[in-house]
């Protein structure tokens, strides 16, 4: 099972990105780190979702507004198999790194 670093992406600008999806027979806890490099803010999307594309019943952060040089976190995360960590960001300049750790389910 993986520690530390499990994911990380630089955001396209108005698409959704998975950054970390937990493994089959695994659950995971982690924490979700958002920062915009940019010069302008950025609203940011989070979801926990079964697909690529996440349903509205997904989100656990929509349309955030990150300044810019900023970072926002979401610790304590927990997901099961299969599930996905996707973020969505209106503007370019957004990383974002998933950290924690995995356990067999």
């Amino acid at each position: 099972m993986a520690t530390g670093r499990l994911g990380a992406a630089d955001v396209a600008a108005t698409t959704n990105t998975t950054v970390y999806t937990c493994p089959a027979a695994t659950y995971a806890v982690v924490a979700v780190n958002v920062c915009n490099r940019g010069a302008a803010s950025s609203d940011i999307r989070v979801a926990l979702a079964t697909l690529d594309t996440p349903t509205l019943s997904e989100y656990i952060e929509y349309d955030v507004a990150v300044g810019p040089k900023n970072v926002i976190e979401r610790t304590g995360v927990v997901l099961s198999a299969g599930q996905r960590i996707v973020i969505y960001s209106s503007l370019a300049n957004i990383s974002t790194v998933v950290v924690g750790i995995e356990t067999a389910a």
